[in-house]
Parts: C-alpha cells; structure tokens; sequence
C-alpha cells in the first residue's frame, strides 16, 4: 500500500500524537473493493487493535525535501509495525486451520512434481491422519527425523507432527554420512521418517545403511497401516473439528529443529518456537504486498530455513498458490516449469538464480514480479543479467537460520542498490566494533523471530539460549554490517571470512567482488591458507581458465581496491563445490586452499 509523504509531513510539523488502529476484516465484506479470489463473507468476523499513542516528530534533514521524505517513511514503518503488531499468536497447526477456513477448504493451492493440486482440505487430511499415525510411535517433544523432499505430504507431515507436539528436526539428504549422524545425534534423534520411493529415487540407500541408533519409518507402511476406523474417524470427526486435533501448545514451545548451513563448520541444530516462525512470517506479510492472486515457485529446499519459512509455509498460510519442486539444481527445468505455471514469485540464492537466468528463455519469467535473493550475497552480474534479459529486478534479502530466517529485504517500496534493505517490524540492532575493521562492525540482533536456541555438539539435547556480548536475548550474526542514516544494511562480510595478512584485516568478499568484476560471468570464491611471510595467503578458485592475477591487479588499482586484496594463488576448477541450500562450501574450499600451489 502506498504511503503519501504529505500527511505524514504535516503530523511531524504539527508534533502529533499518533494513535495507530488497525481495522482486520473489513476486506472481506461485499462492499469491498477487493475482488477476484479474496474471500466474501456476509458477516466477516471484524477485529480492531489499538496500539499505544505515539509522538511523530519531523526527522532530521538537510533539506524541506528530504524531511517529507523521512517523514512519509517514517509512517510506513509505524503502520508496518501495526499491520505485525495486530496479528494473534498462533501456532503453525492452527494458522494452517485459520487459513482453510478463510481462503476456503476447497481452494486449490499447493502442487508438486507429481502434477497434483492439492486444496486446504488435503492438507488438512494429511496433517491429520499422519500426525495421529507418528504419535503412536512417538512422545511429546520429541525430535523427530524427517528426510523428505519438497512435496506436499512433507508440508502435511510437518504440520501433523507439530499439532500433536512431535518436533520434526528437517535432515539435509544431500549431506555426507557424517554429517547426517551429527545432525541425529546433537538433537538426539533415534527415528527418522522418509520414504522408500525417494531413498530409491535419491540412491540414499547406502547412507542411511550406515546411519547408527536409528529406526527408519516409511511413509508407504503408514499409509498401509490405515484402517477403516481411522478413514471413518477422519471423515466424520477430525476434518469438521481439526483444531481440536491438537493438544494444547504455547508459541514458545518448539516447532521445527533446523541445522546450520555447515558452510563454515560443522552443522549445530536450531531450535525455533511456533511464536519465531509465525513471526517472521507476519514480519514479511507487513513490508509486501503478497497476495491471493501470486504463485510462488520453491526449488529450495524445505530443510533450509529460507525455503521453509518463506518458499512453503509463508505461501500456505497466506492463501497464495504454491508450486513445489525437489530440486534447486534443474537450471533449464525450472524456467520451463515456471512459465508453464504462471508464477509470479521466485526465491532463490545467487548462485542459483545465475544459473536459472543463463538457460532460460526471455519470456519465461514474464509473469514474475518479485524475485528475491537470500542465503548468499547478491552479485552485480547476477542482478544486471536479470535486469537486461527479463526486465526485472531482484530483491536482494538477508537473514540467518537462528531468526528463521528473514532479518532484511528490499522490497518495491524500500529498496536502494547495493543494500539488503531495511530491518523488518520489531527488529532491534546493535553494531559492536571489531579491532582491525575499520568499516562496520559485528551486528547483533534480538526481535521475536529469534530462536530459542542451539543444540550442540558438545551438550547434545540441551537447549543453549542465545546469548552474545550486548546481552541475554541477542544473538550474534557474526557478519560484518553498515547501517545508513536511512535504516538500509551494507553487509560487508562474514567474521569468519576475514584474513589477517601482514596485520591488515582482508574481506574474503572483497577479493571475490573483484574477481566478479574481471570476470562477471564465471564463478569465483576465495579461501585462506597459513603463510609464513605475511601470515595468510589468498586463494582465488574460479571457473575461469583464463583469469590472471595481472588482470585482478590492474583492476585493484583502477577501482582503488587494496592490492594486499588480490589473491596470490589461482586454482581452477570445473564448478565450485556447493551445499545442498546452494552456498558455496568453504569447508571443501578451506582443504582445497591448503593443497594449492601458486600459480606463477
């Protein structure tokens, strides 16, 4: 919705006093002016919340211009935190109810790869049979293993689980084996329900053969354990009644167990509460204007937070279309697929949506209206090549699994170039200097889209809150961030990908930026290795066979980068190896890095 500046300038001369009311319903009437596939109730359940009085004052300016500016802004920012503010607590099972009864049960909204719609009622009946099938093997609280891909009776599943209290902790099948028993061993996970057609499918056979101290559940013996008692209970009781299906639960109470990325380490568990997840959803509801009428393709996977929060539960919840598919790394399929779809949403990593803008065709994302770009930083080529061949930009986002995962986006009505936009509602911030960087500092972050908590290696099964040095409740990003005058977010690099060479603290990211510069359509990442001269030596891994350091260097000095930032090692490699969630894997780079000789 568009804010006018002059309203909002004329309360700030005036030094009002803002009284925020939010009006919940009213859209649903027939006097609407909303149409179409919007819900129409003769009698629409109608809310008004109150928020406390506030001053508005006249921002600061060096201009009569700019103050209007910052004023029409500043309003938006108090009527987005309204919008947050006025939604109820909910858990994940009774939004997934609330959602059915207002967009309607019979709505079609979710398909997958097997080219089937499935309606709020079906996932309703998902939820419901599978969640009373997993109790009878399970107690409350309980982490259980899910190792499933993207399709709708994992969302089913996952929803089932949690309404009777079982706590899905979501499995990387594309991890190692080790990786896999980690992940079971620090939430103490001892049953893991997948499927024989996908383990058959996926050549996972071997891996959760060497998987120890698990018990394996199949979504095909479940589905044979239905009797006919079950199909009566669920047609004549559970479906006309689903909320009471689930057993009591606080918001704070776990939803799902997430792990880290890996990318930097080994994978810790994330505890994230119903009241974190529902958050961060009503968070990204109140800065965009998602609707009824858009479709969203997710290729990301659901065990990551980016694709769980924003590419399936944020869709389901919000009465919009959902295409689900079990693979980011199908670059020409995807394309394909999307234009045959008519989808209008698309989230994606850099990586990814590099590859997607290579092999596809102009128009087939000519129905797309937002594409958003996480879990990785955004590069020039990547954000120029969709803007020159589908006319379209992308919004770059930034958040971390451990706030579930969304901190910032950039959005139609707040976007500059070269951020990750502007905190979402409630979010507070602190930057903390670190010795050695000069630009920014280290952020850190506390709002109710926090998680509750790490499962580690070393105490596993044992909730750890977050905790950093500016105090109990924050949780340490460990990225390197400027924040404008204008509230919009320069992320400058990751703690841990930072050099220290001859003294001088080196961004890793930097290094890559220029390598992206010189080469803008082949992949870059740069690792570290010891060095006995300056301390550490860069390393520069490309899929460009014919990037030199001349190149890089006389590019450092035209753009006025640092030389000490150009890398002294060159390796190339075919591809970049790449996690699962489609971040480049510094671990398998680190090794690489050790192993590499200089290029003379």
């Amino acid at each position: 919705m568009k804010i006018y500046e002059g309203p909002a300038f004329v309360a700030a001369k005036a030094q009002a006093t803002l009284l925020p009311v939010c009006i919940d319903g009213a859209s649903r009437t027939y006097f609407s002016r909303l149409s179409g596939k919007h819900p129409r109730q003769l009698f629409p359940k109608l809310s008004l919340t109150f928020l406390p009085t506030r001053p508005f004052t006249m921002p600061e300016g060096e201009s009569a211009k700019l103050r209007r500016k910052r004023a029409g802004e500043a309003l938006r920012r108090v009527m987005q935190e309204m919008i947050f503010t006025s939604r109820k607590p909910e858990t994940l099972f009774s939004s997934l109810c609330h959602a059915s009864k207002l967009y309607g049960k019979r709505r079609k909204l979710v398909e997958d790869i097997k080219q089937i719609e499935y309606s709020y009622n079906d996932l309703l009946k998902m939820a419901l049979m599978l969640g009373k099938k997993t109790e009878a093997f399970s107690s409350e609280h309980e982490n259980i293993g899910v190792l499933l891909p993207n399709l709708a009776p994992t969302l089913g599943l996952i929803f089932g689980m949690t309404a009777r209290q079982r706590v899905p902790a979501l499995l990387n099948y594309t991890a190692g084996v080790e990786a896999l028993q980690s992940a079971c061993d620090v939430a103490k996970v001892t049953k893991i329900i997948t499927s024989k057609a996908f383990i058959e499918q996926a050549k996972l056979e071997d891996k959760i053969a060497q998987l120890r101290g698990i018990t394996f559940h199949y979504l095909e013996d479940i589905r044979a354990s239905i009797t006919l008692a079950d199909k009566l209970w669920l047609v004549g009781w559970a479906l006309h009644r689903p909320l009471s299906f689930e057993k009591p639960a606080s918001t704070e109470s776990t939803a799902v167990v997430l792990y880290t990325s890996g990318s930097e380490g080994k994978p810790k568990g994330v505890v994230l509460s119903h009241r974190a997840i529902m958050a961060n959803i009503n968070q990204i509801r109140a800065v965009t204007d998602f609707s009824v009428y858009d479709k969203v393709f997710n290729a990301l996977p659901i065990f990551h937070s980016f694709g769980l929060t924003a590419g399936a539960l944020l869709p389901v919840l919000s009465g919009m279309s959902l295409f689900l598919y079990p693979t980011p790394l199908h670059y020409r399929i995807i394309p394909e697929l999307s234009y045959d779809r008519g989808c209008t949403i698309l989230f994606g990593t850099s990586t990814f949506l590099n590859h997607y803008g290579k092999y596809a065709h102009p128009y087939d994302f000519h129905r797309l209206r937002y594409v958003v770009a996480g879990a990785e930083k955004l590069t020039d080529s990547v954000r120029n090549l969709w803007f020159d061949k589908f006319g379209l930009r992308v919004f770059e986002g930034y958040g971390t699994t451990e706030t579930a995962p969304v901190l910032a986006v950039n959005t139609p009505m707040a976007y500059r170039y070269g951020s990750v936009g502007q905190f979402l509602p409630l979010i507070e911030s602190r930057i903390t200097p670190i010795e050695g960087i000069e630009q920014g500092g280290a952020l850190h972050v506390r709002g109710p889209n926090v998680m509750s908590g790490y499962l580690k290696v070393d105490q596993p099964g044992i909730l750890q809150p977050p905790t950093s040095s500016v105090g109990d409740g924050w949780y340490e990003t460990g990225d390197i961030v400027e924040i404008d005058n204008d509230g919009y977010i320069a992320i400058i690099g990751r703690l841990k990908r930072f050099a220290k060479l001859a003294g001088e603290m080196i961004s890793l990211e930097v290094a890559e930026t220029l390598a992206y510069a010189v080469s803008p359509d082949k992949l870059h990442a740069v690792s570290s290795r010891p060095d006995t001269r300056k301390g550490e030596a860069l390393v520069l891994f490309t899929t460009d066979p014919t990037l030199t350091k001349d190149q890089l260097l006389k590019h450092a000095q035209a753009s006025g980068v640092s030389e000490i930032a150009v890398p002294r090692e060159i390796q190339y490699v075919d591809t970049l190896p790449l996690l699962g969630t489609g971040k480049i894997d510094y671990v398998t780079l680190k090794t690489l890095a050790q192993r590499t000789l200089p290029i003379p």
